[in-house]
């Protein structure tokens, strides 16, 4: 699993104990490529979100391994695991989590702020040239439309340069021009920018974006395809 830039070995999640026991994953083996869009896919309450947010090291599993690059998240203490959320991934949540009082450009900067490092200037102009927000870098999210915040959230995903982005639904309270939009600006970050992307989705018409996907369902991985 080390030609893997994210991968589950063996993972399982048990939520409670006893006879009220729920397990989540239930033996998760799955590896995502470097710089291909990954999707994670299946039914309400198969185990796709809880995969993800183990391998993004936002939850704990119960046994087994969830890798970055190599390294196994479940043997990092919780200050190691706050340095890996900070400085080796990037998240896009179906919310936005947008910063409502901050401009779009202060939104996308700040997790380089929470990091005490100086912005790349370049880095962040060709960013939001790309994702097309150069003239709204000076609006706040009341501001924006619902695409034009997504926009700002995966800009500031990709701000830091990570080595995965997590995307959980990024599309789940978009219309369907703007979930298009969202899911062609995911693949050109993998085409232009080299950016490695595991994307959850319930929505088939998102998997169809995808480079691999893996279906879930009851906790575990009933189906693996690569493009």
């Amino acid at each position: 699993m080390n030609n893997f830039a994210s991968a589950a070995v063996d993972l399982v999640k048990v939520y409670g104990s006893g006879d009220t026991a729920v397990r989540a994953l239930d033996g998760v083996t799955a590896g995502f490529r470097p710089a291909a869009f990954s999707v994670i896919t299946g039914p309400s309450g198969s185990g796709k979100s809880t995969l993800m947010h183990c391998l993004a090291g936002l939850d704990t599993a119960t046994s087994g391994a969830a890798l970055l690059g190599g390294k196994d998240l479940t043997r990092l203490s919780d200050h190691a695991l706050t340095r890996v959320r900070r400085d080796r991934v990037g998240f896009v949540f179906q919310t936005f989590n947008l910063l409502p009082a901050l401009t779009a450009e202060q939104n996308v900067l700040l997790p380089v702020q929470l990091a005490g490092r100086r912005p790349d200037r370049a880095w962040f102009t060709q960013l939001v040239e790309v994702l097309g927000l150069s003239a709204r870098l000076t609006h706040r999210p009341s501001e924006l439309s619902g695409g034009q915040q997504q926009r700002v959230a995966l800009a500031r995903a990709l701000v830091t340069r990570p080595e995965v982005v997590f995307a959980d639904e990024p599309t789940g309270n978009l219309d369907s021009r703007s979930s298009a939009d969202v899911l062609n600006l995911l693949r050109q970050a993998v085409r232009d920018f080299g950016q490695t992307i595991v994307m959850v989705t319930h929505d088939d018409r998102a998997a169809s974006y995808a480079d691999a996907v893996v279906r879930m369902a009851d906790g575990r991985v009933v189906e693996a395809v690569a493009a």
